[in-house]
């Protein structure tokens, strides 16, 4: 390891890294029991159950809080673009992975802007608007407005649909419902749209905001040894993103063929 590669370990917020493998813990325990459901041992409602959608919620917000903390400390620290698209180029190739594999085994309901491609897009929003100095109590009230433009967007389009058809057919196209102004959620396995969701990684931009101004030893204090296994998962995240569903599913495939 390098001095700079000493420098940059040494460095990195472990309670944030272990913050980003708890979302991956959360998650693995969740698409293991879809998968569960998938392959007909359990039977449960993953798309209107409370029980699950809420989990799904929970998830996702602590996948954008974690990122947007990520964002806020990186261009705090000036993160250089190289550095910032090599990463960004890894979540949009990863996105582009997860269409292609969902298509092949979802042909229904592949996705078409799950989390990763919300992602790519929200942190190039967010580096973006970092970088042309919003701060202070802009990011928690940007979020708000963000996370209610949402499903008010939702519901002026729902209410008027019959009177704006075109209108209506073109935001709930493949091509438009990434924006998240949308008549009903489309059939797809994952979904995350820019509203309301932005507004929930601009709530992690303000979170690393608040602590840098008012708790800045937080961020660098030791995560313990259950903490740095987390910190660990978390730290690569996004290659455990990607592999973990791959191992479940062929795991239960395999176990479903030997049982046969």
């Amino acid at each position: 390891m390098t001095g700079a590669e000493r420098k940059r370990a040494t460095s990195r917020a472990l309670p944030l890294d272990a913050l980003r493998g708890l979302a991956m813990v959360w998650m693995t325990v969740y698409h293991f029991c879809f998968d569960l459901n998938h392959f007909g041992l359990i039977r449960q409602d993953f798309y209107f159950d409370p029980v699950w959608t809420w989990q799904r919620t929970g998830i996702v917000s602590l996948f954008l809080i974690a990122a947007g903390m990520g964002q806020a400390l990186a261009v705090q620290a000036g993160q250089r673009w190289p550095r910032f698209w090599r990463r960004w180029a890894q979540v949009a190739g990863c996105a582009l992975l997860v269409t292609l594999g969902s298509w092949w085994m979802f042909p229904h309901s592949w996705i078409s802007f799950g989390v990763l491609h919300g992602m790519a897009v929200m942190l190039l929003i967010t580096r973006w608007a970092l970088l042309r100095g919003l701060s202070g109590a802009w990011p928690w009230l940007w979020g708000a407005l963000l996370v209610a433009a949402g499903p008010l967007g939702s519901a002026w389009l729902q209410a008027n649909a019959g009177a704006h058809p075109a209108l209506a057919a073109a935001l709930d196209s493949r091509w438009l419902n990434w924006l998240g102004w949308v008549t009903h959620k489309p059939p797809t396995e994952d979904f995350v749209p820019l509203l309301p969701w932005l507004g929930v990684m601009w709530w992690g931009v303000g979170a690393a905001q608040l602590l840098r101004a008012h708790a800045p030893g937080w961020l660098a204090q030791p995560v313990g040894r259950a903490g740095g296994a987390l910190a660990w998962l978390g730290r690569w995240s996004l290659s455990y993103y990607m592999l973990h569903q791959p191992v479940l599913i062929g795991a239960l495939t395999a176990w479903a063929a030997w049982g046969r």
